[in-house]
């Protein structure tokens, strides 16, 4: 199988799953199978469905040749990311240090827009510009805002703290470049997907006590500790998309030295004070190893008083902002972070006063979803 669809262009292999994903409810539920209950959870169908198609066709997130690995993610991109949204205008530029980043402007969205700094996924290793297209014409259509996506150095040619660099290098000069962008300088938000929803945070920690700072902060199934197993690994760690491989995978590559890995600067959930961050929208996914220590993360965001909504997708897993173009639930997900981020950065133009930290005790009783300070 894994032969047969290698052989197949990808424009074909995309159309045969749009056409699969249209299908009836009860034909998709066929081929899908049974419906999947863990934890107290239920596998969305179109979610099952994909996890099918991956099953038959034998393909892995990561690889052991990070080159093909890179290749996978970006083919990956055109068979569930949909055709490229439009009209959202981009334009190639070059940061400081030879960064390379991209900045899409969607319509006619006047000068003086919200702008939303962009760290991609991808295991800190192949993840890339190219790879996450599709994902900031997204956001930057829905959210009504500028993004510039930013193309830090990937690991193993260059493992941390490289990224973290590229990334405070890139929002600073958004800061100061807002205008010439046609943002206001005003209302810069941070954002990224898994390890870039790790790098986002750093960044907002690193120029948290500085002027400019980010006014919100959006975390799609983030990464923010690189020490401790939480339950949901164990539990979600095979057979969901990412794997508890796979992310060992990544994290020798990012950080080979295990005594690194308590750096707040890799593990942000470590750091001793949270306040510093904007207001911040944290999404995670209930078949995801990593949802638990992002939950985790809005818990103590709260205890350090900064506004926080945490919405867990129950019945979705990691990556699911990427494949927008199947299916319904995807799509749906990350709408939903889309107008996180509008909300986020309409109120952002106001300001918005801190609240007290609140004892951890208290966060117990808070549904997920809802504001936790």
């Amino acid at each position: 199988m894994a032969s047969l669809a290698q052989s197949v262009p990808l424009r074909w292999q995309a159309r045969v799953l749009q056409a699969l994903f249209a299908l009836p409810t009860p034909v998709r539920r066929l081929l899908a199978g049974k419906p999947v209950r863990l934890d107290g959870q239920t596998l969305d169908l179109d979610a099952q469905l994909l996890l099918r198609m991956q099953q038959l066709a034998g393909t892995e997130l990561h690889s052991t040749d990070v080159r093909q690995a890179r290749a996978a993610i970006r083919a990956g991109r055109v068979l569930v990311g949909g055709a490229p949204i439009e009209p959202v205008t981009t334009k190639d530029l070059q940061l400081p240090n030879d960064i390379p980043a991209r900045l899409y402007r969607p319509g006619d969205l006047p000068e003086g827009s919200p702008l939303l700094v962009f760290f991609h996924g991808g295991g800190f290793a192949i993840g890339d510009i190219y790879s996450h297209d599709h994902l900031c014409r997204f956001l930057a259509r829905n959210a009504g805002v500028r993004v510039l996506s930013v193309g830090y150095r990937l690991a193993p040619e260059d493992p941390f703290p490289a990224a973290v660099d590229d990334c405070v290098t890139a929002f600073k000069w958004a800061a100061a470049e807002a205008t010439s962008l046609g943002a206001d300088p005003k209302l810069i938000a941070l954002g990224g997907d898994s390890a870039g929803g790790n790098l986002a945070t750093v960044t907002a920690l690193q120029v948290g006590s500085g002027n400019p700072r980010p006014v919100f902060l959006l975390l799609l199934y983030p990464t923010v500790d690189a020490t401790m197993r939480q339950r949901s690994r164990d539990i979600f760690g095979n057979g969901y998309f990412l794997t508890d491989a796979g992310m060992d995978w990544f994290m020798e590559r990012y950080v080979p030295d295990p005594e690194t890995r308590t750096d707040p600067r890799v593990s942000p959930l470590l750091a001793e004070d949270l306040s510093a961050l904007p207001p911040t929208y944290i999404a995670t996914a209930g078949f995801d190893p990593l949802r638990d220590e992002g939950e985790l993360f809005a818990r103590r965001v709260a205890e350090a008083g900064v506004p926080v909504v945490l919405r867990r997708h129950e019945g979705l897993f990691h990556g699911f902002a990427s494949m927008t173009g199947i299916g319904h639930a995807f799509k749906e997900a990350t709408l939903e972070a889309a107008s996180a981020l509008r909300t986020g950065l309409a109120i952002g133009r106001n300001g918005r006063p801190r609240r007290k930290a609140v004892n951890a005790d208290e966060l117990n009783g808070y549904p997920v979803g809802s504001w936790l300070a």
